[in-house]
């Protein structure tokens, strides 16, 4: 059977579109549509339902592709078996991360993994939505934040520390704020996903029992971005809460001030997700384990 047939079927499945899996394997349109009519033929059964709207994987479809996905990885894992040690691994990987975490963690550290794996090449995507992981097409995703209902599979990380922070100039005009009751009197800069989201708020862990609260805060700007966020607070719009790492720079060259020490938000959950396979590719588990450990010294550890 042939492999590279295989690999268009995985694809076009995973993607539920013939047009979109042949623009990401570099293929003509009618090339991914021969190599699965082929296939079908080759087992004897359907595998996909087109119409002219959509594609789905019939229920024999669905089987096949578990199994086509273990072959393909059990071949690739063969193909390097009997290679020399320097050879080290090929092939593309394209992963998503945080804009800010790209920016001042990985990407500083990415020459070491291409120097000691320099057969590789990597896809990089930074942005503040959650990309779909399958139907995008990538590898593995990093999240921060709490986790919604997936097939993917999860492996949570740590946690990272979060600080509030404001400017001097906006401290000036309103005043430090000590406890909080005095965030009365303050606003926030308000992030959200979509702009008209309202409901801005104030979070943090009671320093008495740990518990998380929540104050409703008044938010004259909301942003949905973090760049945006952080230029939003260097600009005295308001309040912000955010991780530690990516302010320190800002914090040393005194354009944010931290305020209210006691009451940070609760550390945020960082998660590595990756679709479900029984054995993943060498170069999948090889660029997952070196964000483990870049991205160790930033966080809490989980529990």
């Amino acid at each position: 059977m042939n492999l590279d047939d295989l690999q268009i079927f995985a694809k076009v499945a995973e993607l539920m579109s013939f047009s979109r899996a042949a623009e990401q394997m570099g293929l003509a349109k009618g090339r991914v549509s021969t190599a699965v009519q082929q296939l079908e033929a080759r087992v004897g059964a359907r595998l996909l339902q087109r119409t002219t709207r959509s594609v789905r994987l019939t229920p024999d479809g669905e089987l096949f592709l578990e199994r086509c996905k273990e072959l393909l990885t059990e071949a690739e894992q063969l193909e390097v078996m009997f290679q020399p040690a320097a050879s080290g691994l090929t092939g593309r990987l394209r992963i998503d991360l945080p804009g800010a975490l790209a920016r001042d963690v990985v990407i500083p550290r990415l020459p070491e993994f291409l120097a000691a794996h320099p057969m590789l090449e990597i896809g990089i995507s930074t942005t503040d939505r959650r990309v779909d992981l399958v139907h995008e097409g990538f590898d593995c995703v990093l999240r921060v934040g709490a986790l919604g209902d997936s097939d993917l599979v999860a492996r949570e990380l740590g946690r990272l520390r979060m600080s509030n922070l404001a400017s001097p100039d906006y401290l000036r005009t309103h005043g430090i704020p000590l406890k909080l009751a005095d965030l009365a009197k303050h606003r926030v800069v308000h992030y959200a996903s979509t702009l008209s989201a309202q409901n801005a708020s104030w979070e943090y862990c009671d320093p008495v029992d740990s518990s998380v609260r929540t104050l409703p805060m008044r938010a004259t700007v909301t942003v949905n971005g973090t760049d945006a966020y952080l230029s939003a607070a260097v600009a005295g719009l308001g309040l912000i809460q955010t991780p530690m790492f990516g302010t320190q720079a800002l914090v040393d060259g005194g354009k944010l001030v931290e305020v209210l020490p006691r009451f940070s938000a609760s550390p945020l959950q960082v998660s590595l997700l990756y679709a479900h396979r029984r054995q993943l590719a060498p170069r999948v588990q090889a660029v997952m384990t070196w964000l483990s450990q870049v991205l160790s010294p930033y966080l809490v550890e989980v529990g």
